[in-house]
């Protein structure tokens, strides 16, 4: 079955840097586009950042854009999102998803590793 499992999430303070990884197994990791979203607490669950199958083309939130870059290594079956300039904003629960496009997410998710942005 499809598992994702992400990690490297922590407490961070503002003006900081992250890098998530999420590792895939149970499908081709390399047909389908990956994702990464994110859910603050009372907020909606919101796109992040996604990158094509082959890494070629990659598309960000707008908020995040110039600051966090999304990768992938398709050998390795992971994806990566390496978060830099980190604002309390981007305090949030992270996930990992498989299969989805920009506007819709797809059926698999990973469990979540929590970012926390704070002096």
């Amino acid at each position: 079955q499809v598992q994702l499992v992400e990690s490297g999430g922590g407490t961070v303070q503002p003006g900081g840097s992250l890098r998530l990884s999420c590792a895939a197994s149970g499908f081709t990791f390399s047909r389908y586009a990956m994702s990464w979203y994110r859910q603050a607490p009372r907020n909606v669950r919101e796109l992040v950042a996604i990158i094509s199958s082959a890494g070629d083309s990659t598309n960000y939130a707008h908020s995040v854009k110039g600051r966090f870059t999304i990768s992938r290594d398709n050998a390795l079956n992971t994806v990566y999102l390496q978060m830099n300039s980190l604002k309390p904003e981007d305090t949030a629960v992270y996930y990992c998803n498989a299969g989805g496009t920009y506007y819709y997410p797809g059926a698999s998710w990973g469990q979540g590793t929590q970012v926390t942005v704070s002096s």
